[in-house]
């Protein structure tokens, strides 16, 4: 099992995880342009001049990546990707995420997490890594809210597109952990 079987639309109600495909260009671009200041914590910038070529290295299915677009209410608000990360079939990376400025500390992360994380185990994998940029404590609390756990540091781990050497923490979260707290939460 890879990336690309997971790959699936995925749905909760009013939100939905699409395929990325050509459509989604105009309607993620005026997404990404909402916060030009956060790009400069990501590998990759999605604004101005940068949107077009990172786009179409999207949609062009780099290896072992397979993106969404987020969609809530019928509205293109950020992106998300399955990364091949360890054994396929065992192990798979959440990343590429992006939302809307308006709809972060809203939960509206940890649904669409939750929606990720959920159909990954219902498909048998055993592990889902976060790669996070270690400046950036945002994405790193709410990883850890979703009980995901550090496993270290890989230290100058890339070079972003601004020229700043990158150190990026690990979490892993295991099925087993996932389901004991689905149990908790259902009993509580």
């Amino acid at each position: 099992m890879t990336a690309l079987s997971l790959y699936v639309p995925l749905e909760e109600g009013n939100l939905q995880l699409e395929p990325l495909r050509e459509a989604h260009r105009d309607p993620l671009r005026a997404a990404c342009a909402e916060d030009s200041e956060i790009w400069e914590i990501y590998p990759f910038c999605y604004v101005g001049e940068y949107f077009d070529p990172q786009f179409g290295s999207l949609l062009a299915s780099p290896p072992g990546r397979c993106v969404y677009a987020v969609v809530l209410e019928g509205k293109v608000v950020g992106m998300t990707a399955w990364i091949a990360f360890g054994d396929p079939g065992w192990s798979i990376e959440i990343g590429n995420s992006f939302i809307l400025p308006s709809l972060r500390s809203t939960g509206f992360n940890g649904r669409l997490k939750r929606l990720m994380i959920d159909h990954v185990f219902a498909c048998g994998y055993e592990r889902v890594v976060f790669k996070v940029d270690v400046i950036n404590t945002r994405s790193r609390a709410a990883v850890r809210k979703l009980g995901a756990v550090e496993e270290g540091v890989m230290r100058r781990e890339r070079k972003t597109w601004t020229g700043r050497v990158r150190d990026t923490v690990i979490y892993g979260l295991l099925r087993g952990d996932w389901q004991a707290r689905s149990d908790q939460a259902a009993s509580a």
